[in-house]
């Protein structure tokens, strides 16, 4: 960790927390969200599974919210097509309109439309936006961005640098599940399972089990199966050191999750910024850390703040949720096992239990729980008293052992698997003894376990009620008013109330009716003031600081004083729950809706261009052999880039270089190494690599991991100076025509082949599985030397390629290919056309490219194409967020 002593001004970050629903709302508040973050049930969010809010919530709900001082932000961070522009329009009015104070966007284009609508409300960009240097927020900085949510997978020390280079507000992740793609980058769920994580419908592939098959032959990795599952992220330690690096909002993950949740991680995030303020260093200790884990844990990781640890990250072990490690099994009965208690337990607890993998299992890929588990509440607890004070062995019970046991110690053994041993029935054990857990018949399938089996507990029934008295009723977390009350003499009596300080300071004043006389007995003092105008229980205030003008020697009547409370408070919340005034302009929303004017269309246009794709020399060299108008070369060793560009400039091919599809801090020198090469041209994957080539003045084209799925973002991005876009691969044939009718189509480059590159990860699974290293400084590079794929649960295999910066790209084992609309899109104008390559020989890349150049010549029909080459018929893969539900593994 970077060292940080925090300096006496240093001013507490924002505390983010999700809301998947109203009691997650209500948990937030009392447990010390400074703001929430939540969807709308209209789409448009990346939690489609979520409970979400309707739009007619939103008067009421951010009424609420800044009834107790907290911040609401509506997430519409996905992407959006073409023909659901409109109801964009109309959600994005009522935010508007209802006070929200932000919205967190992914697509170029929404945020256009946000901006356009109502130039007051502040626009988040999404970790979706894939933001992750100050080179790319400044490049992304005339979308009108009011803060951007960094990348998980960026260190602290890299946030201090972007931090060091922008004055733009940032927003990190602190605690939660993270993903092993990059966010906005990830097409795993759509590739295998028909449906976007760019669409809010995330499958968590992530979380099944591979196999790793490294130059052809299967490692053997023991119960190391899940490759791609990391750990959750738990940063509180890290908030002094996120404070130092000038973050300003900390952000919680979870509105999948429940209530409970959010209060325990809410609860303890607020304690741990508070104590980071006010004593430089978090210290929580066992008990908070536990019951975190107790609301969801699949063990807690620092993530990548402290840099890459991919063996930390990734143990590979198991992918659900765990809680904590209550001991391993030394005993198994009838129905119970032997366990040695690391924490109290108490009957109901909910327990896991590692265990062989289930054959017969049906778990998809949203299930909340892995194959190697199986889970049971507590029915019953019995002290093992003959271990009771003996030094703890495991008792061994397996049958092939069990002969060289004495008569007498298989009949002790028998009994205490039976549950009948002596000790005493209990409701709870504390922590340190070893016990007889008992479960309900076959709720377990004792065959599956075996003795050594680690057991977690994740769930508390008593926390969880404990968690729940924390929302609900009066509220808990109140907001101080200070009042001053002037009293004179012949004049009414005047209360004046200030909630907050400075710009956002809310006032509001009552006075009486009635001139006050002078006190016959007891004139009024501050401690009868501060007594009545103090009773605020019940509401969300309670009394701050009382001052007061007094003179004369007045008497207030106490049921006037009672009276002026109940208005002053009345008025106040009048006032906060009333949304800002704001200029909302839907009109122009609705005019960035409209298509963009195409150009008169050419009669003698040239024929289609076919650019190719290529990851090795000997695919150039097939891309040369059938005169593809564009080579992109995208190499694992940038050297090789200046031997295609000269193997171009010998047979006059153009040959581009493609980009890192990320960019980090200081990482620019690896996209300054692509401008002195002199390439033809570049293939840019991020804003930062859009940004160097333009003003290099090279020919650009926009790749599509700038996620273009509507004329508006393709729009920004032609203005910004790209010759062309590369449509995102989350649009199927009927959304790309959609695309195509709503804009000039040489805007456009479509891929029509390629094996969809799906998870794209800063885990490096060759570094993870196949080095003693830890990270890049010491790995040993086995990704220049082996050929690795990983065999997913139906069996295909799916090549696993580094790039030069150390991220690992997953590729679909199946290529799929558009063949079949090449002839709708050649009628619609689009003249520019896509073929990538993988593993390909020079052969097989000319055989294959030439029968698309035949296709793009209307030499054959598209249906040839694809069956000739084995690959799925298909572009694109989803409808969207707004289709009916169905099954995600269809296709599997």
């Amino acid at each position: 960790m970077i060292e940080s002593a925090l300096p006496p001004t240093a001013s507490a970050p924002e505390l983010l927390a999700p809301a998947g629903n109203w009691d997650c709302v209500h948990a937030a508040i009392e447990n010390g969200a400074d703001a929430i973050y939540f969807g709308l049930d209209r789409g448009f969010n990346a939690r489609h599974r979520a409970a979400n809010f309707g739009v007619n919530d939103l008067s009421s709900l951010m009424g609420k919210l800044h009834l107790r001082g907290v911040r609401g932000y509506v997430t519409l961070n996905t992407l959006v097509f073409p023909d659901e522009l409109n109801d964009l329009v109309e959600v994005v009015d009522a935010i508007a309109i209802a006070g929200v104070d932000a919205v967190l966007v992914q697509d170029f284009g929404v945020a256009r439309i946000v901006k356009a609508i109502c130039p007051e409300l502040e626009i988040h960009a999404s970790t979706q936006m894939s933001l992750t240097s100050s080179e790319t927020i400044e490049a992304a900085e005339s979308l009108g961005l009011s803060r951007v949510v960094v990348a998980r997978e960026l260190s602290i020390g890299e946030i201090k640098q972007i931090r060091s280079k922008t004055d733009m507000p940032i927003e990190a992740f602190i605690h939660g599940a993270l993903c092993v793609a990059y966010s906005g980058q990830c097409l795993t769920s759509e590739s295998l399972g028909g449906r976007s994580a760019n669409r809010g419908q995330c499958a968590q592939a992530c979380r099944l089990p591979y196999d790793l098959v490294c130059d052809g032959i299967d490692q053997e990795l023991g119960n190391v199966r899940y490759l791609l599952s990391p750990q959750d992220l738990a940063g509180y330690a890290a908030i002094p050191d996120m404070i130092d690096a000038g973050v300003n909002s900390l952000k919680i993950e979870g509105r999948l999750k429940t209530p409970e949740y959010v209060a325990n991680i809410t609860g303890h995030y607020r304690r741990a910024i508070d104590q980071a303020i006010a004593d430089g260093a978090v210290n929580l200790g066992d008990d908070a850390r536990h019951e975190m884990e107790l609301s969801f844990s699949r063990g807690f990781t620092p993530g990548w703040l402290e840099g890459n640890d991919h063996k930390r990250l990734v143990p590979g072990i198991r992918s659900a949720k765990q809680g904590i490690v209550l001991g391993e099994i030394r005993a198994i009965g009838r129905d119970s096992i032997l366990v040695d208690v690391q924490a109290g337990v108490a009957l109901g607890d909910g327990l896991a239990i590692e265990s062989a993998v289930d054959p017969n299992s049906t778990q998809t890929f949203d299930s909340g729980f892995a194959d190697n588990h199986q889970g049971g509440r507590i029915y019953s607890l019995r002290i093992d008293s003959e271990s009771a004070g003996s030094p703890r062995q495991k008792t061994e019970s397996k049958p092939s052992e069990q002969s060289s046991l004495s008569p007498w110690e298989l009949a002790r053994q028998r009994q205490q698997a039976e549950g009948q041993a002596s000790g005493d029935k209990l409701k709870k054990v504390e922590t340190n003894q070893t016990v007889w857990i008992g479960f309900g018949r076959d709720e377990i399938d004792f065959s599956r376990i075996e003795i050594g089996a680690t057991v977690f507990k994740n769930d508390d029934p008593q926390l969880n009620k404990r968690l729940a008295a924390t929302f609900g009723g009066k509220p808990r977390r109140t907001r101080p008013i200070n009042l001053h009350v002037v009293a004179h003499v012949g004049c009414p009596v005047e209360v004046h109330a200030t909630l907050g300080s400075g710009d956002h300071a809310t006032t509001e004043s009552i006075i009486g009716e009635d001139d006050l006389a002078v006190a016959k007995k007891h004139a009024i003092t501050d401690e009868v003031l501060a007594d009545k105008l103090g009773r605020l229980g019940g509401s969300p205030f309670h009394l701050g600081r009382l001052t007061s003008d007094l003179s004369g020697g007045p008497m207030v009547p106490l049921g006037v004083l009672n009276q002026l409370r109940r208005e002053l408070v009345e008025k106040l919340e009048d006032q906060l729950h009333a949304p800002p005034r704001r200029t909302v302009r839907l009109s122009a929303g609705r005019d960035l809706v409209r298509p963009i004017a195409k150009r008169e269309a050419d009669s003698d246009s040239p024929s289609p261009q076919l650019s190719v794709l290529c990851r090795t020399l000997d695919q150039v060299r097939g891309a040369i052999a059938v005169s593809a108008e564009r080579i992109y070369a995208d190499f694992h060793d940038p050297r090789d880039h200046k031997a295609a560009i000269a193997l171009g400039a010998e047979h006059n091919a153009n040959v581009w270089i493609a980009s890192l599809r990320i960019q980090k801090p200081g990482e620019m020198g690896l996209l300054k190494q692509i401008l002195k090469q002199a390439p033809a041209g570049l293939l840019a994957r991020n804003l930062a690599a859009v940004r160097m080539g333009l003003e290099a003045g090279i020919p650009t084209i926009a790749d599509f991991s700038l996620n273009v799925a509507n004329h508006r973002s393709a729009e920004w991005l032609i203005d910004q100076g790209v010759q062309r876009v590369t449509a995102s691969y989350d649009l199927n044939a009927d959304q790309l025509d959609q695309l195509v009718s709503s804009m000039p189509a040489e805007w456009l480059e479509l891929v029509l082949h390629q094996h969809m590159p799906m998870f794209h990860m800063e885990h490096c699974v060759f570094c993870s599985v196949l080095s003693p290293g830890t990270n890049k400084t010491n790995c040993g590079r086995p990704c220049d030397r082996h050929v690795v794929q990983l065999r997913d649960r139906v069996g295909k295999l799916h090549v696993l390629q580094a790039d030069i910066a150390c991220r690992n790209t997953l590729f679909n084992a199946t290529p799929q290919s558009g063949a079949e609309i090449v002839s709708t899109m050649v009628a619609r104008g689009v003249g520019s056309f896509r073929v990538e390559l993988l593993s390909e020989n020079e052969t097989e890349a000319e055989s294959m490219l030439t029968l698309y150049r035949r296709l793009l010549l209307g030499e054959i029909p598209g249906q040839d194409v694809w069956r000739s080459l084995s690959a799925e018929n298909r572009v694109g893969v989803t409808r969207g967020t707004l289709e009916a539900k169905r099954n995600p593994l269809a296709i599997l």
